[in-house]
């Protein structure tokens, strides 16, 4: 947790909250251990929909589906969400959500890594979404950057590691250190990536929120001095 409990708790009870149709996938999927964005992050994606309001959306981890219908629900614009999952056993789960929600034609969802499938997307996005596996995150960059449209925004989940980021190696558990390298080596790129204006924030385990400059404006806003 990197904000004090107790003042989390606190912000997120001043909340409007979610349909109810989406508090019903929340809690099944907390009942069976799947992870969902958490309440900060909810309420912050909503914030960057009602302003960037994206025309296609790019996300990479489905899981059961919560996010997607989440951007869904409250992007104030209709969209088209593209998804990807590599987790077998979720997957029909997801299918099944959009399905009852009435979704299924907005949302199309991939089955595979995301490191093979996004290479043969084609159409670029004005918004994405990461929240999958932290160790790929440095690999699906250079796709993500090629995938975006100028002005675009990229938003990647959980980045700060519950506060481990800043801790040395040898304090993470062995297991976590493979994890821990590459996401440090990622918050380095992303951050100093010359396509991208990009922030760090503490909100929910951590995002990263970055902006795709975009080349001409700043060229033609050159010119004009």
């Amino acid at each position: 947790m990197i904000l004090n409990e107790r003042l989390l708790t606190y912000m997120n009870s001043l909340e409007s909250g979610n349909t109810d149709y989406l508090n019903k996938i929340e809690k099944k999927a907390l009942e069976d251990f799947v992870p969902v964005i958490r309440k900060d992050t909810q309420q912050f994606l909503k914030l960057l929909l009602s302003v960037k309001k994206p025309k296609r959306i790019l996300e990479i981890g489905t899981a059961v589906g919560f996010s997607a219908l989440l951007m869904a629900e409250y992007n104030p614009i209709a969209c088209e969400i593209v998804t990807i999952e590599n987790y077998a056993k979720r997957i029909p789960i997801a299918r099944a959500n959009f399905k009852e929600a009435g979704r299924e034609s907005q949302i199309t969802l991939l089955e595979g890594d995301a490191q093979a499938l996004l290479p043969s997307l084609e159409e670029p996005f004005d918004f994405i979404f990461m929240d999958a596996a932290k160790g790929q995150y440095i690999y699906f960059l250079p796709e993500l950057v090629r995938l975006l449209k100028a002005e675009g925004i990229l938003v990647t989940d959980n980045v700060l590691q519950d506060g481990d980021i800043i801790e040395s190696r040898f304090a993470v558990t062995r297991r976590n250190r493979t994890i821990h390298k590459r996401m440090r080596r990622f918050l380095y790129e992303v951050m100093h990536h010359e396509e991208f204006v990009s922030s760090i924030l503490p909100i929910g385990d951590g995002l990263t929120v970055s902006s795709k400059i975009d080349r001409n404006t700043k060229k033609t806003a050159g010119e004009s001095r």
